[in-house]
């Protein structure tokens, strides 16, 4: 079945669906025209999925499939091309309720995606009773919907009422002298009304009750959870049997979190708790991540199981890491598709709308994911007054990355620092730093481990590295164990298996580093005792690379 729907990377875009399966009540979702990467879950009742003709009929811009033309696509024709059928207008949820919002009107607003930060923001459209909160000069990947009572929003001068900064909008040439009344008379624009914000009551969760939820790193399985701990708006779940590193936060209203005995009474599979009977037979060989069958993959829906670490949703190397995507609407951007899970303690405490956000406590450092999208990396540039980084910052300094800086030209930079050192043995300690961050899959890997590494071990590896998918059959026929793998030299690399220099610094310099696995963690927990010693803060990086693995395609 056709449908119109939002696509969530992309929140400002109507794009031309496909029902790709059903599970109970849920719907994976495809957008046409692109990898099966991109797809996902949805409830029928959300929101964000319209019957074809909807952006017709509600003057909403509708993006074809990859290769059709925006002025010249015909739903109808379309239709019959693809020998498919439109989702009934029956089965999605009526909505009529409005708000007292209007396009371009400007807020204070939480930028999801970095919650210490409220950013100027404006309306950018409203549906029903929502509207899309869209960050003044930023990109709309950071885009989000929501309706009037919701905590994240803000009316005009909230900041300054709470003694909290406000980051001001992307390029604005005085952003520590921001000033609103100026703001609006440059834009020609209006700020939201007070009497249109309508903060909801706080959710009723409490802790040690259980629900049934979504698995955030793998979206097809719905889990036996356990609620662990509470705030206003926001519940913290924890899968039961799985280790405290896989909890999450999430929103108390969040439309993947269900009541006991939901999956039963949709038809959907429940996972149960890990060596709980009875056990469900593996779904694709054996997974060496204790607890995982081989369900899914962290490339999302493109592969339907997994049977390495490379492939687990829940191995230690996809842990330490960002799963990315290329935007599917090219360019240089990427798309984060499984975020990194930060164990973040300290709560900073809104005391009038009941917001409160997970930080680090560590004075006035801050600890810095290195953003693929350029984001927050910009926004530290601009001066605010609770954002500080040490002068001396040891490795990657953050505040000279230029607005076209990306993770690609750092980790270039970092690889010639000790693959093209005269002896890179002795230099890797100086650069550890950077290359735990860079290459997160090869820290704390040793080379006793790698050598026992069979060829389809190796090639996945290589494939996990950033830019060098491509190598990865090469190696397969070559036929390039572990230990082979280990004697490579930079010259092999490069001249006799003829890999471009790129890829095979990188290579390269994952086989110095699991050579020196023990020299480099032992430097670098040095470093960080002796600059604790001197009071100084460290500021840190988490890698955000993307890993791809082809173990089993849909």
């Amino acid at each position: 079945m056709k449908l119109e729907g939002i696509d969530p990377l992309h929140p400002s875009m109507f794009c031309v669906l496909t029902v790709a399966e059903v599970i109970g009540c849920r719907l994976r979702l495809h957008i046409d025209g692109y990898s099966e990467c991109y797809d996902f879950w949805v409830n029928p009742d959300s929101a964000d999925i319209r019957p074809i003709g909807w952006c017709h009929n509600n003057n909403h811009k509708l993006y074809p499939p990859k290769g059709y033309s925006e002025t010249d696509f015909d739903w109808q024709l379309y239709l019959q091309s693809t020998g498919s059928q439109a989702a009934p207008s029956t089965l999605f949820t009526c909505r009529t309720a409005g708000c007292g919002f209007s396009i371009g009107m400007k807020l204070e607003a939480v930028d999801r995606k970095n919650p210490g930060l409220v950013c100027v923001a404006s309306v950018a459209d409203v549906i029903d009773d929502r509207f899309l909160v869209h960050f003044d000069n930023w990109d709309d990947s950071y885009d989000y919907w929501c309706d009037s009572s919701s905590p994240y929003i803000h009316p005009v001068g909230w900041c300054e009422e709470q003694g909290r900064p406000l980051t001001a909008p992307q390029g604005h040439p005085n952003p520590e002298n921001f000033l609103w009344d100026e703001y609006l008379q440059e834009t020609v624009s209006t700020a939201a009304p007070s009497s249109a914000f309508n903060l909801r009551a706080p959710h009723g969760f409490q802790v040690n009750q259980r629900l049934e939820a979504v698995d955030r790193r793998n979206p097809m399985l719905i889990r036996v959870a356990t609620i662990t701990d509470t705030e206003d708006y926001r519940v913290k779940v924890h899968y039961d049997g799985w280790s405290q590193q896989f909890d999450v936060w999430c929103d108390g209203d969040l439309c993947d979190l269900h009541p006991v005995g939901w999956c039963q009474r949709t038809g959907h599979p429940l996972e149960p708790p890990p060596d709980s009977p009875p056990l469900p037979p593996p779904s694709q060989g054996v997974c060496p991540t204790a607890g995982c069958r081989g369900v899914g993959h962290i490339k999302g829906a493109k592969y339907t199981g997994h049977h390495s670490a490379f492939g687990c949703p829940y191995s230690d190397i996809n842990m330490r890491k960002e799963v990315v995507l290329p935007d599917r609407l090219g360019g240089e951007r990427v798309i984060t598709l499984v975020p990194v899970t930060l164990h973040q303690h300290g709560n900073q405490s809104d005391s009038r709308r009941g917001v409160q956000v997970k930080t680090e406590s560590r004075g006035e450092t801050l600890l810095l994911p290195l953003g693929k999208r350029r984001r927050l990396t910009d926004r530290l540039s601009q001066p605010t007054k609770f954002i500080h980084l040490k002068k001396e910052e040891e490795g990657l300094n953050l505040r000279r990355l230029s607005p076209e800086s990306s993770l690609q030209a750092i980790l270039h930079q970092s690889v010639f620092l000790s693959a093209m050192s005269a002896q890179p043995g002795r230099d890797l300690s100086l650069c550890w730093e950077q290359h735990r961050k860079l290459l997160p899959g090869v820290a704390g890997v040793h080379a006793d481990t790698v050598q026992h590494w069979s060829v389809q071990q190796v090639s996945e590896f290589v494939e996990s590295l950033p830019g060098c998918e491509e190598q990865a059959k090469q190696f397969r026929d070559e036929q390039i164990d572990g230990r082979a793998f280990l004697l490579l030299t930079q010259r092999d690399i490069v001249r006799i298996m003829s890999i471009k220099l790129g890829p095979a610094l990188k290579i390269y310099n994952s086989i110095l580093m699991f050579k020196h696995t023990e020299d480099g963690s032992q430097s670098y927990a040095q470093n960080r005792s002796q600059s604790h010693s001197q009071d100084r803060s460290q500021s840190h990086a988490v890698e955000r690379s993307q890993s791809q693995d082809e173990d089993i395609h849909t």
